[in-house]
């Protein structure tokens, strides 16, 4: 008997795993060998998901040299069928030869899928007799499953029509059919002179109504001319401020879009089959996925600090937590919390590094309140440490990430919907930045904030303390806060060594606002068309009201009078919906799974002196067990990307239809590419990479 060394790779990516059971043939250019059923001490578990699994298959003889695969899987008795998601095969011959066998895709069906060597071959290469029968197999299922859903009718006419402005659509169900949905993405019409008019439409059509969709190129209010193109962008607009309303949430902080559910919220702007399917099976699965769902209510201390480590594998600056100061700490497990408003020293060190020298835990000096330094004690300035991390914990998720990301991003998507027709150039500019922001902002008020949020049960600043530092941090945002070349040279960071987020986010704003102010140019040639413009005027006039609350105070304007100030402000927007909110984002479990390093709440007040905190005391003060592992299965979730992510500039619907902004597009493209390389290049170079603000890691809008 000869035997082959057969391993076989499941896809880490959601719901790869099959309970099936799964048989392989190996076939060759001098045999095949016996289907195989795929069974060892792993059992179950062998196709889960990530899982790498080592199989033997004989042959009486040598099989020679490995042309392809056959795979199939059978449900079991009790299981139904399920999907599963092989990426490769690896087959290792008697002669020590290893062959490669890619899959990358689902199995779904009880049918035997063939998969070829991953040596590359042109078809006139091809020698093997079964080899090239999978390959016209496989051809003729691919022509199948990508048939191009393009149809193509004539319209006439008596006369013609001169330049087309609009297309009306309607569908009438049939008779013995119930009225459906329809996802039109666009109508393209050729003229008798030849001429191509594009129509984008990219939104549900559910009843049997007319619709009317403008001509694809881009129009300000005061361009448009005809008539009924006049008559639809106003009753555009009416149905969008009934679809799109305003609400207020909760009295202080950003006002919202009004809805009942996900289900309520127009469907344009909802979730993708793909994006809910994953999203739901993402928060059923958080705590199992991290191994912690024994835990969830483990309502102990800590008793040992490798317990967590098992279970969670000018030079001075200051930063000051004011925020939180007298803020109202929550009640967990029938325990108060605690939550202090500390400030810290930091130091620039002859080896570039930022160091904490000084940390004082209250706002103001006193005999109870010490200030501790890295020369006290081990568990002294440990302490100190824990009860800074825990209020920039705080701090980071209510001020930095809730409300300067997904709070601004709805109000800025709520207004356009609101307020700007599709032919406008700004709302073809803008929507792909908006896409999933409503309804993942309605599901964090729903299961984050709400009264049985994990947020406002979990964490040291839930419930009304949540309210407080929500308001304060509002009434604290600034125009130029949100703008970063501004934001960085007023906190003083310019020449802080080693700072990636500044170095990274500079050289995304000044690429966003290339391709901003090329596309906004194009459109805007005078200062007097930006103050002419009303729809533009009244999407500014609403963040202003809705977003800022009418505060003069924050310098956000109320009026746009410049198109240097417009291309200013649409650069803000696309940068606190795309890269701003994934800098903030994207790495909160790679910093925050090791819970002492960003405690969700602490249980023991602060130590009013010096020598006294010991490793009892800390593992006290921590976060009981349940706490803990909500917080974490949260950072978790917040973390995952989804598999229909949206990279920054990547643009799936073209609204656009003129040649110079498309152009612009791909000059946008290349230019994010560009700097992605040089990321990628840089990070080569450092102990931790910073990967969070690398364009292919940024998606187009606050998705997640």
């Amino acid at each position: 008997m000869v035997d082959y060394e057969v391993t076989v790779y499941t896809a880490n990516r959601t719901a790869a795993t099959t309970f099936n059971n799964v048989f392989i043939k190996l076939v060759g250019t001098s045999g095949e060998s016996e289907r195989k059923w795929l069974f060892n001490l792993k059992g179950a578990s062998a196709f889960v998901r990530g899982a790498v699994a080592s199989f033997t298959v004989s042959s009486p003889t040598s099989l020679g040299k490995l042309v392809l695969v056959e795979l199939d899987k059978q449900p079991l008795l009790l299981f139904p069928e399920d999907s599963w998601f092989p990426a490769k095969v690896e087959v290792k011959s008697p002669d020590g030869d290893i062959y490669n066998f890619p899959v990358y895709r689902w199995i779904s069906d009880s049918k035997v899928h063939r998969f070829r060597e991953g040596t590359a071959l042109k078809g006139f290469e091809d020698s093997h007799q079964l080899g090239r029968y999978s390959r016209e197999e496989e051809l003729k299922q691919r022509q199948k499953d990508y048939c191009t859903k393009v149809a193509s009718f004539t319209v006439s006419s008596p006369t013609f029509l001169g330049k087309l402005v609009l297309v009306e659509l309607d569908k009438q169900p049939l008779l013995l059919f119930p009225e459906d949905s329809w996802f039109p993405a666009k109508v393209e019409v050729k003229s008798p002179d030849g001429d191509i008019y594009n129509f984008p439409v990219y939104r549900w059509i559910s009843d049997s109504k007319v619709h009317r969709f403008r001509e694809g190129t881009a129009l300000k209010g005061f361009e448009d001319s005809h008539q009924l193109g006049r008559y639809s962008r106003e009753e555009e607009l009416k149905q969008r401020q009934k679809d799109y309303c305003w609400d207020v949430y909760v009295e202080g902080i950003p006002h919202c879009i009004k809805t009942d559910g996900p289900s309520s919220l127009p469907p344009e702007v909802r979730f993708s089959f793909t994006k809910q399917t994953e999203f739901i099976f993402t928060t059923s699965t958080g705590l199992a996925e991290l191994k912690l769902k024994g835990l969830v209510d483990n309502k102990t201390n800590w008793t040992n600090i490798d317990d967590i480590d098992r279970v969670f594998c000018c030079n001075i600056f200051l930063c000051d937590y004011k925020r939180m100061d007298g803020v109202k700490a929550n009640t967990i497990n029938d325990e108060k919390q605690y939550l202090m408003a500390p400030l810290v020293l930091l130091h620039k060190t002859p080896d570039d590094k930022l160091m904490p020298i000084a940390i004082q835990l209250k706002q103001k000096p006193a005999e109870d309140n010490p200030i501790f330094l890295p020369s006290d004690s081990e568990y002294d300035w440990l302490m100190a440490k824990i009860f800074v991390r825990s209020a920039d914990f705080s701090e980071h998720q209510l001020n930095v990430h809730l409300l300067r990301t997904h709070l601004l991003a709805e109000v800025f998507a709520v207004s356009l919907l609101r307020n700007v027709p599709m032919v406008h150039p700004l709302h073809k500019l803008l929507i792909p930045h908006t896409r999933y922001t409503l309804q993942i902002n309605f599901l964090a008020r729903n299961a984050l904030i709400s009264e049985e949020g994990v947020f406002t049960k979990f964490s040291a600043s839930g419930g009304e303390g949540m309210i407080t530092i929500l308001r304060r941090s509002l009434s604290s945002v600034t125009y130029s806060s949100l703008c970063v070349p501004e934001d960085i040279a007023e906190r003083g960071v310019k020449d802080v060594p080693n700072f990636y987020y500044r170095d990274d986010a500079l050289r995304l704003w000044d690429t966003i606002n290339r391709f901003v102010r090329g596309i906004l140019t194009y459109y805007y040639k005078t200062d007097a068309e930006v103050q002419q413009d009303s729809e533009l005027q009244k999407w500014i006039l609403d963040i202003f009201e809705h977003g800022f609350l009418s505060q003069p105070r924050s310098g956000i304007p109320q009026k746009l009078t410049t198109v240097d100030e417009l291309i200013k402000f649409v650069t803000m927007v696309i940068f606190t919906g795309s890269a701003q909110h994934a800098a903030v984002n994207s790495g909160q479990f790679d910093f925050g799974s090791w819970m002492p390093n960003t405690p969700i709440s602490l249980q023991l007040p602060p130590p009013t002196k010096k020598g006294e905190a010991t490793e009892e005391t800390m593992l006290k003060t921590l976060p009981d067990v349940n706490t803990t592992v909500q917080g974490m299965a949260t950072l978790w979730l917040l973390s995952q990307q989804s598999s229909d992510f949206a990279p920054l500039g990547q643009y799936s619907e073209d609204h656009f239809s003129e040649e110079t902004p498309r152009q612009m597009i791909a000059n946008f493209q290349k230019e994010l590419a560009a700097l992605s390389a040089a990321i990628k290049e840089r990070n080569k170079t450092l102990e931790v990479p910073y990967t969070f603000l690398d364009p292919e890691e940024v998606e187009n809008s606050v998705a997640i």
